[in-house]
């Protein structure tokens, strides 16, 4: 696999450089023109590249997990709000309990229209239950200044979600016999809920801190930080290495980290273009933002040659439509009041619920937990349906419905 993916995601990244002004133009995202290419070269089309997620598990949940913590450190860096309740009470509702929600209600779809068994439908659930940072540029922050409220929303959804997305599927695992839950579900509680979430938020705030203050000082020396690359991966890295080492979510403390640098800046009022070496700089920044495109190139693809694996049965892309036009929806308008967004605000929050990268994950992740076969072939084909609709239907409407928001906003209509 690993020859003909290097050769393709070359020849994709090559063609990109040379045509990204005419992609842009098109009314559809990136993600669809890889997802396309992933197609035709996997055994729908020239057969050039073959990706089994059963078999090639392990080297999907590698290039997954890479690529969802380069994007929430991203996403962390892009956040400039500064954290309120008042604030952050769109993203931190969808992030709990629109993600038990949309958990539940996936679970409940997947058991009464796929037919499995209620565990396998609870793992479909949470592998599903996340946005994704990954494929949602589109929607998200841009600028770091931007203070729109949906695409704030999104972004920050994003960015919590895929770390609170984690005890749902260790208590899928827990409830399949694969993980340690405690009678009753204490150690998943105290253990996977409490202590996992809370130690990985603690410790990408203060690993995000001291990397801000080091900066800082540096630059007050006079002396300059050239090497962005170098910050970016070894800040990612380490914070990660320390969350696995004290059993933390990793996802959580590199988005913690990157949110946190940027709170450094505002509290210490850096602009980047005073400081051009600061940590947090729009170079840091626009770095992270290269990487993000380079991880997205490289996981599209391989979704959209697997797609050749999957079981392609009316119930199961009925079920990829009911999550996507259903139970996203239904989620977000119950965790979110009308008091917090507009309706217009609420509906195109309800709608842009992306799945990609951070779905491929949580699916590899259980089954290298060693979810029994006759299990993991259904859910995974659910799983890789829906996340390919996902992006062709949010890939499609992304550019009119923004550009329409963005034009009644303009113009004072809610």
């Amino acid at each position: 696999m690993l020859i003909p993916w290097f050769v393709l995601v070359g020849a994709v990244l090559i063609v990109m450089a040379f045509s990204s002004r005419w992609v842009q133009r098109l009314p559809l995202s990136p993600a669809i023109l890889y997802l396309g290419v992933g197609a035709l070269v996997g055994p729908l089309g020239a057969n050039m590249l073959s990706v089994e997620p059963m078999r090639h598990a392990a080297q999907l949940e590698l290039l997954t997990e890479i690529a969802v913590l380069i994007t929430l450190f991203a996403v962390g860096l892009r956040l400039r709000i500064p954290f309120s309740l008042a604030e952050w009470a769109v993203p931190i509702r969808l992030a709990t309990l629109g993600m038990v929600l949309t958990t539940a209600l996936t679970a409940l779809v997947a058991w009464a229209l796929l037919g499995v068994p209620w565990t396998a439908a609870l793992l479909l659930g949470a592998i599903l239950a996340p946005t994704d940072p990954v494929l949602a540029s589109d929607v998200q922050i841009h600028e770091p200044g931007d203070r729109d409220r949906v695409r704030f929303s999104l972004t920050a959804e994003g960015g919590v979600n895929d770390g609170t997305a984690f005890p749902a599927v260790m208590l899928a695992l827990g409830v399949m016999g694969l993980h340690e839950i405690g009678a009753y579900g204490w150690r998943w509680v105290l253990v996977d809920v409490v202590w996992a979430v809370g130690a990985g938020l603690l410790l990408g705030w203060l690993c995000g801190k001291l990397v801000g203050r080091a900066v800082l000082r540096l630059r007050g020396t006079g002396h300059s930080l050239e090497s962005e690359e170098f910050l970016v991966f070894g800040v990612i890295a380490l914070v990660y290495g320390i969350a696995l080492a004290i059993k933390a979510y990793g996802f959580l403390a590199v988005f913690a980290t990157g949110a946190a640098l940027t709170h450094t800046e505002m509290c210490n009022r850096v602009e980047p273009a005073d400081a051009p070496d600061a940590a947090h700089s729009s170079r840091l920044i626009n770095f992270s933002a290269q990487c993000e495109r380079l991880a997205e190139v490289a996981v599209v693809l391989l979704i959209g040659a697997s797609l050749a694996w999957v079981e392609w049965e009316w119930k199961t892309v009925g079920f990829a439509l009911i999550v996507t036009v259903l139970v996203r929806p239904l989620a977000v308008l119950a965790s979110v009041p009308r008091r917090f967004l507009s309706r217009a605000q609420r509906r195109l929050v309800a709608w842009f619920g992306i799945r990609g990268v951070g779905s491929v994950y949580y699916l590899t992740y259980a089954v290298g937990h060693d979810v029994d076969q006759a299990l993991a072939e259904p859910v995974a084909s659910a799983a890789l349906i829906a996340i390919a609709l996902s992006i062709l239907v949010h890939g499609v409407s992304s550019t009119p419905l923004m550009e329409r928001y963005s034009r009644r906003r303009d113009r004072g209509l809610r």
